[in-house]
């Protein structure tokens, strides 16, 4: 197996500045010029990206940046014990020990295993102090070594207090000391999933109590026996991702933070444990196995964050209907003409393959494609509600929302009442889920009481007070963007645009996208408004990664081999309508190509919005011609905001330099001097 360190991955004791953007561009070119990995800005974007998520400084004035990346070919430690120390986010100051942590983005379980049991090595005092005692490099290296070799089962092995399943776990239920269970796990899975792991056994055993730690780290994988689960008196989840199979934990009280805590404040985590089960206000473990992301209460979500997710989760389960059935309809268009919305019902009824109407085989399918595709619509606002409901109350506000949503449709409010009544439905639900009842009656709460309930209150109030107003604010809303012409709708293009280029993918472009699918229930041949924005948003939204595809192709030398690699698959992210294919680029030079996307972006918009371009499919981009009205226009809109979005990406990339911190250092300047430190620093 390739050694993980060499002399010449350590830098001992030399002024690296103090910004720790610095200190990983350093090791990052260290391990590129030692033929481990192949692009510095792309080995540093992936370290830079997961610094970012979370500070790697731990107590002890230690720092772990870490990652996994595209460019590394060989796993790889590179190490610095600069002076002065580095800020890496740890509350206890500066860290003046700094290993980085380079692994391949599919590097091998063994590998894998070394790394972590280094990083579980510096929770040990007397590792850390050779490692600031240790004259030269190959004193470093000699030490990592004996922290990796299999003689030292210390660092080696699981935490002593995670027991396999069976005879271990059996034995650990015997004693009469408290049982605590925890899951670790980091977004690398490499160096904080076991440091925060080892932190909380060792405050555990200071507590004096039984603590099981699963780590879900890139290693693989022991999950926790289900009888220790079950034994257990609380969980504690030091995560910065998703929990998996978190279900296994429904109902223990709960005590979660970032992983990162694990490491800085294991003891308090473990005294917050042990009170958790006599905490009337404790939150516990989500009993839904649907949704093992949520957890009740949860304290990092401020109400705009949960109600953003709300509204996304009705909006996510929403366009599976829209996307069948819009396209249905334009399938229904193509064969049969505009005119099958007059006659399709009775064609369906009247008609079979064997008795086709007069206009023949095309307008027999054209009407059948077109009363499905009606059909899926009619789900649009019902299902909006639901699923709304569903992420505020969890399954027992799905009745509730779906029949407030289909009271929206009754009311004539449309989209707008299916978000209130979603919003509406949930909110009683979920109090109505909150009431304690007698033990005899919680079997029927949520599939009885609840539905009932709920459906009265949300209903009702959506038929005798809020629906009459949300019906004329969605008339008046029509009205409006039925209205818009010339300089008005190029605006909103314009608008629609930006919004859709400013984050890639993030809320902004989420916003937009969400108004636009909404609004696709209302649209219809008298009223193609809706249509038209949906158009505008598409558009809009290939423009960036068609934008960084070409500008590859233009000036090849302005780009990592990471970003060329990404501008072949940018080609097909941006016509299929991904505009996250724009994000690796966006990521290592956002001040240069989110600009230009937001240009080209924005003139797309104002040419389709007004040119009349209209769309009734919610996505696919290009591969859903079909259901592209003008789709010509469509096609030049896209072009020229492309053109303008890789001419403006060359021109700033060529004539505008990036601001000279250490983060933002091409691979060209780094020139180096002593241990391979760059120049610039």
């Amino acid at each position: 197996m390739t050694s993980l360190i060499t002399p010449e991955l350590v830098v001992l004791d030399q002024d690296l500045g103090t910004d720790r953007a610095t200190v990983i561009r350093t090791l990052a070119t260290l391990v590129v010029n030692n033929g481990r990995a192949t692009d510095v800005d792309a080995l540093f974007a992936d370290a830079w990206d997961r610094e970012s998520k979370t500070d790697t400084g731990i107590p002890g004035g230690l720092a772990i940046p870490h990652c996994r990346s595209e460019a590394v070919t060989v796993p790889t430690l590179a190490m610095a014990r600069p002076n002065p120390g580095v800020d890496f986010g740890s509350d206890d100051g500066p860290a003046d020990l700094i290993f980085f942590i380079a692994a391949p983005a599919g590097a091998d379980q063994a590998h894998l295993q070394l790394l972590s049991t280094l990083a579980r090595s510096l929770i040990r005092e007397d590792f850390t102090d050779a490692l600031r005692n240790a004259p030269t490099p190959q004193a470093i290296v000699d030490l990592v070594d004996g922290a990796l070799a299999p003689a030292q089962p210390a660092a080696a092995a699981e935490p002593a207090a995670t027991p396999a399943a069976g005879a271990g776990a059996s034995a650990s239920l015997e004693n009469n000391r408290p049982v605590l269970v925890a899951v670790t796990a980091c977004p690398t899975g490499i160096a904080h999933t076991y440091m925060a792991a080892d932190s909380l056994v060792a405050a555990a055993k200071r507590a004096g109590v039984d603590l099981h730690v699963e780590t879900q780290g890139s290693s693989s994988v022991t999950p926790l026996d289900p009888a220790i689960i079950a034994s257990a008196s609380a969980v504690i989840f030091a995560v910065d991702v998703d929990v998996r199979d978190k279900a296994r934990f429904a109902g223990l009280p709960l005590v979660q933070s970032p992983v990162k805590r694990g490491i800085d404040e294991p003891d308090k985590m473990i005294a917050e444990a042990l009170a958790a089960p006599s905490d009337p206000n404790a939150r516990h473990v989500s009993g839904s196995a649907a949704d093992a992301t949520a957890t009740e209460d949860a304290r990092s979500e401020h109400f705009g964050q949960k109600l953003k997710r709300y509204l996304l989760t009705g909006v996510s389960y929403m366009i599976p209907f829209v996307a069948g059935g819009g396209l249905l309809i334009a399938l229904g268009f193509l064969l049969a003409g505009y005119e099958i919305t007059e006659s399709a019902g009775k064609i369906v009824l009247d008609n079979t393959l064997l008795n086709l109407p007069d206009g023949g085989l095309g307008e027999y399918l054209g009407a059948v494609a077109y009363v499905i595709g009606k059909a899926s619509m009619a789900f649009l606002v019902p299902a909006l509600a639901g699923y709304i409901a569903y992420a505020i109350a969890d399954r027992p506000g799905i009745a509730v929302g779906f029949t407030a949503g289909a009271v929206a449709l009754v009311m004539n409010a449309g989209f707008l009442g299916g978000l209130i009544g979603g919003l509406l439905a949930g909110f009683i639900a979920w109090a109505i889920g909150r009431l304690t009842v007698p033990r005899w009656l919680r079997g029927l709460m949520p599939v009885v009481i609840i539905p009932l309930v709920g459906s009265i209150f949300a209903s009702g109030l959506m038929i005798v007070v809020l629906g009459g107003p949300i019906a004329a604010l969605m008339t008046g809303l029509s009205t409006w963007l039925s209205s818009l012409t010339g300089a008005s709708a190029i605006l909103l293009g314009v608008i629609l645009g930006t919004m859709m280029a400013i984050d890639l993918g993030g809320p902004v472009n989420k916003v937009a996208y969400a108004f636009a699918v909404a609004g696709l229930g209302a649209a219809s041949i008298d009223n193609q408004a809706p249509w038209a924005i949906m158009a505008t948003v598409m558009a809009a939204g290939m423009v960036p990664p068609l934008a960084l595809a070409l500008a590859t192709v233009i000036d090849r030398k302005l780009f990592s081999a990471a970003e060329r690699e990404n501008g072949k698959a940018a080609w097909l992210l941006g016509a299929a309508f991904i505009s996250e294919g724009a994000i690796p680029f966006a990521a290592a030079d956002p001040l240069r190509v989110i600009p230009a996307g937001i240009v080209g972006s924005a003139v797309t918009g104002a040419i389709v919005m007004g040119t009349g371009v209209t769309s009734q499919a919610p996505h696919g981009g290009i591969f859903v011609f079909f259901a592209i009205g003008n789709v010509l226009m469509f096609i030049v809109a896209i072009l020229v905001g492309v053109i303008i979005s890789a001419t403006l990406v060359v021109l700033l990339k060529r004539f505008v330099r990036r601001r000279p911190v250490a983060d933002d250092t091409s691979t060209t300047d780094a020139t180096t001097i002593d241990a391979g430190v760059p120049a610039s620093v």
